[in-house]
C-alpha cells in the first residue's frame, strides 16, 4: 500500500530523517517507537501528504505523493488518510458528531445520510450517548474516540496516529490500542502508530525503532 525509498529531511543544519525506507502492507498495523526528537513525528506528516520530503520517494499505491502540490495533497489526505493525533484537535465550538462530520463536509457532502454514518460509527466506538456534548464536556477518553471516528468518518485506508494515547491513563490506553486491533479487523484498515509505549506497541503486527533519524535494532 505505502511505501518510502530514501526518505530525507532537515529543518535548517538539523538533520531529522536520513534516508530511510519503509513498505507498510494494506491491513498491515505498524507501530514505530523511539524517543522524543527521533524523528518519529516529521516520518509520519511525510507518510500523510503533511508534508514533503527534500529527498527521497513516498507512494500510495503507487502513486508518487511526495510530488503532489499543495492543494492535491489536501484532496488526497481528505480521500485517503485518517489523523489521530496526541491532543484530538476537536473544534470546540461543535459537537462530538459534528466534530465527525468536519472531513465529510470539507469533501463537499452533507445531509442526514452523513450524520447517520456518523451515528453508527459513534455507537461503535461506544460514545453515541455522547453526540451533542461539546469537547470540553467529555473525558479525554471519548475526546480520543471521536478523533477515532473522524479518522474514520470518509473511508480512509491508511490511519496514522501521532502518540494517540500519549494524554490517556493506562487503562485508556490499553483500550485504544485493543480498539485499533479491532476496527483494522472489521473495515480493513491501515495503522501506522507512534508511539513513546513499547509495551502497547507490541500489540501491533510489527515495531519499528527510530533513532536520530535512522531504523535501528530494538
Amino acid at each position: 500500500m505505502l511505501t518510502a525509498t530514501g526518505v530525507e529531511k532537515s529543518f535548517g543544519e538539523l538533520r531529522v530523517l536520513r534516508g530511510l525506507d519503509l513498505s507498510v502492507q494494506s491491513g498491515e498495523m505498524l507501530s514505530i517507537v523511539g524517543s522524543s526528537g527521533a524523528g518519529k513525528t516529521t516520518l509520519l506528516h511525510i507518510l500523510g501528504a503533511l508534508d514533503q520530503p527534500d529527498k527521497g520517494e513516498v507512494a500510495f499505491h503507487g502513486r508518487r505523493i511526495d510530488r503532489l502540490r499543495p492543494a492535491e495533497m489536501a484532496q488526497f489526505r481528505n480521500q485517503h488518510i485518517g489523523f489521530v493525533f496526541q491532543f484530538h484537535h476537536l473544534l470546540p465550538e461543535f459537537t462530538a458528531l459534528e466534530n465527525i462530520c468536519i472531513p465529510t463536509w470539507i469533501a463537499g457532502n452533507s445531509g442526514k445520510r452523513i450524520e447517520k454514518q456518523a451515528m453508527e460509527l459513534m455507537e461503535r466506538l461506544s460514545i453515541a450517548g455522547r453526540a451533542d456534548h461539546k469537547p470540553n464536556a467529555l473525558s479525554g477518553g471519548e475526546q480520543q474516540r471521536v478523533a477515532v471516528a473522524r479518522a474514520l468518518i470518509n473511508g480512509a485506508e491508511l490511519i496514522l496516529a501521532d502518540e494517540p494515547t500519549g494524554n490517556l491513563d493506562s487503562s485508556n490506553a490499553q483500550s485504544l490500542h485493543e480498539l485499533f486491533r479491532e476496527l483494522r479487523a472489521q473495515f480493513n484498515r491501515t495503522f501506522i502508530i507512534v508511539t513513546h509505549n513499547s509495551e502497547l506497541a507490541l500489540l501491533s503486527d510489527r515495531v519499528l525503532h527510530l533513532k536520530d533519524g535512522n531504523w535501528v535494532d530494538a
